[in-house]
């Protein structure tokens, strides 16, 4: 009997349809979209806030002396030690004396001698008074003992002048500090010749409590200032009283407030800028003169917004925020910060009241891509609104104790009624 090959060929095509149609059908199975990324935002309120100026600046000291020789001669010995506080008139230096009371001594016999010949000069003029009524004396003999007598006066009055002068030499001999403060480096040392000319200065003094914070604003930026008070656009009694806060060159805060006490009264013309200074206390000498600072100046207050810092975008010298705008989609949005108050930025422009700012995700976000809000504060209350996550159906979140309702306005996401068909 010959073999019948009909049955075998008709299965391998059904094996091969069903192979097809299984190919098809994966095919039109696809993958759900993720969902939105949650997002955290405040919504921004105006509000009054400081008007903070931040500025550069330099510490300088409120007194400072050069310490100079005021006499010529050898410096013998050093009387101080480096780096440490001195009051006015501790003696630093010591200048070899020994010429100097040689001149002290020689000052006082020309005094003594001046003096003899001031007593006899004196005596003649008392013995010639009663001669001259009786004429045992002429007229131009005694003229002339008189003459010799206020000679004679004038004499010690000059020897009694080089006493003094010779004694401040003496005096100058030990070098005393001007004023009091921390004394710095030895310019010279010992065996050196010191000069009441030379250039160089001995060594140098400067108080460092109080001391001062000097820092350049823009003129135009000042003058802009004191406008927008004039006008009642902005809270400023007066410049000069405005507080100030340092920050160190580490970015930490210095800690004590000072004080505007100083506005320059001209304009550099080669930076056209006006000079400010402020006096702090600096009772641990942790402020030194030339140390860079950056000084945060409460000009008064000004209506405003704040912002969380942990919001705010710094790249360089810019600033921006992600803004949620109501259908759910991001942008960023450039803003002028306007200094510190506390934990939020101030911002002088670039937000308006009602925007919602990302404060926690915007990292996950792109500018045009859609979020969904998962909670919702107010820039000025404290505590947060408690907004429910976007996805429920679309009314998204109910108010927070002492907050606003997160209205986040997104439509829901599709959940698992809304997944891939499976018997297709």
């Amino acid at each position: 009997m010959a073999p019948s090959f009909g049955r075998p060929g008709r299965t391998l095509v059904v094996v091969a349809g069903a192979l097809a149609l299984a190919s098809c059908g994966g095919g039109a199975e696809q993958a759900p979209a993720p969902p939105p990324p949650l997002v955290s935002v405040v919504t921004i309120q105006a509000q009054t806030v400081p008007n903070i100026i931040e500025l550069p600046g330099r510490i300088e000291a409120v007194r400072s002396a050069e310490v100079r020789a005021r006499t010529d001669g050898i410096i013998e010995r050093r009387l101080y030690q480096e780096g440490t506080d001195v009051r006015e008139g501790t003696p630093l230096f010591l200048i070899d004396p020994r010429d100097k009371r040689a001149a002290v001594q020689q000052a006082r016999a020309a005094v003594q001698r001046a003096e003899a010949s001031r007593l006899n000069a004196r005596q003649v003029v008392d013995r010639y008074r009663p001669l001259i009524n009786e004429r045992a004396v002429s007229a131009q003999e005694y003229e002339a003992a008189q003459a010799t007598l206020r000679q004679a006066e004038a004499g010690v009055a000059d020897a009694r002048a080089a006493l003094t002068r010779a004694e401040l030499e003496l005096s100058y001999a030990t070098v005393r500090a001007p004023i009091s403060g921390r004394v710095g480096r030895a310019q010279v040392t010992e065996g050196a010749l010191a000069s009441a000319t030379q250039a160089t200065p001995l060594t140098t003094i400067e108080q460092l409590s109080p001391v001062y914070a000097v820092f350049a604003q823009s003129s135009t930026e000042l003058q802009t200032l004191l406008t927008r008070a004039r006008n009642g656009e902005l809270k400023l009694p007066t410049l000069t009283g405005v507080e100030v806060r340092l920050i160190l060159e580490s970015g930490e805060d210095y800690g004590p407030v000072g004080r505007l006490n100083f506005a320059d009264l001209s304009v550099d013309p080669a930076t056209g800028s006006q000079v400010l200074r402020a006096s702090f206390v600096n009772p641990d000498r942790r402020l030194l003169p030339g140390q860079f600072v950056r000084g945060r100046l409460s000009a008064g207050t000004v209506n405003g917004f704040m912002v969380p810092q942990r919001a705010v975008q710094i790249a360089g010298s810019n600033a921006s925020v992600s803004v949620v705008a109501q259908d759910g989609s991001v942008s960023t949005r450039p803003v002028q910060l306007g200094g510190q108050s506390g934990a939020n930025w101030i911002i002088r422009s670039g937000l308006k009241a009602g925007d919602r700012v990302i404060t926690e995700g915007w990292q996950k976000v792109q500018p045009g891509g859609k979020v969904r809000v998962q909670g919702e504060q107010p820039a000025a209350a404290g505590a947060p609104g408690a907004a429910g996550p976007a996805g429920q159906g679309g009314a998204a979140g109910q108010p927070g104790q002492g907050g606003t309702a997160a209205q986040s306005g997104q439509p829901g996401q599709p959940g698992a009624a809304n997944g891939p068909a499976s018997g297709r």
